[in-house]
C-alpha cells in the first residue's frame, strides 16, 4: 500500500513566474536558501520531457539530501509531472510520482501538487506539513522579493 497527498497554495505571481521559479536551477539556488536552512545547494536541469531536475541540499557535505525528478510532462506554464527519486543523509531512498498544476486565478497562481507513492502515512504527512509548505513559503518569498 502507498499513500498520496494533495496540497495547494495561492502564490501572488503569474503562472509563468511561479513555474519558472520552481523549475529554473538558478532561481532554485536562491529560494532554497531564502528562509533559513538548508545551506548547500546544487541545482541542475534539462527542462524537457525525458529530461530532469536534480537538487542536492543540506547543512554540510555529510548531511545531503538528493532528489532527481525525471520529467514526464513539461507544459510551461501550466503543468509539470515528474517521477521523483530521492535519498536522505542516512541513505534511505524513496520514489514517488509528482503532478503539479499552475492555474491562473484572481490574486495569482494556484499551485496544486498531487504526490503519490509514499511508503507510509508518516512520510506523506511530513511532505504535506513540512516539505511542500516550506517550498511554497520559499517560492512565495522569492517572488515577492523579485517584484
Amino acid at each position: 500500500m502507498t499513500f498520496e497527498l494533495t496540497i495547494s497554495r495561492l502564490i501572488p505571481a503569474t503562472p509563468e513566474e511561479v513555474f519558472d521559479a520552481y523549475t529554473d536551477p538558478e532561481k532554485q539556488k536562491i529560494w532554497f536558501n531564502i528562509i533559513g536552512e538548508p545551506g548547500i545547494i546544487e541545482a541542475t536541469a534539462d527542462l524537457r520531457v525525458g529530461g530532469f531536475i536534480t537538487n542536492v541540499w543540506g547543512k554540510s557535505e555529510d548531511e545531503l539530501f538528493r532528489e532527481t525528478n525525471t520529467i514526464r510532462v513539461f507544459d510551461r506554464p501550466t503543468h509539470l509531472a515528474t517521477s521523483s527519486s530521492g535519498s536522505d543523509p542516512s541513505g534511505m531512498t524513496m520514489d514517488t510520482e509528482v503532478d503539479i498544476r499552475f492555474e491562473a486565478v484572481d490574486g495569482g497562481t494556484l499551485m496544486r501538487v498531487v504526490q503519490s507513492g509514499f511508503p507510509s502515512e508518516e512520510m506523506r504527512d511530513f511532505f504535506s506539513t513540512y516539505a511542500w509548505v516550506g517550498a511554497f513559503d520559499r517560492i512565495t518569498k522569492f517572488l515577492e522579493q523579485a517584484q
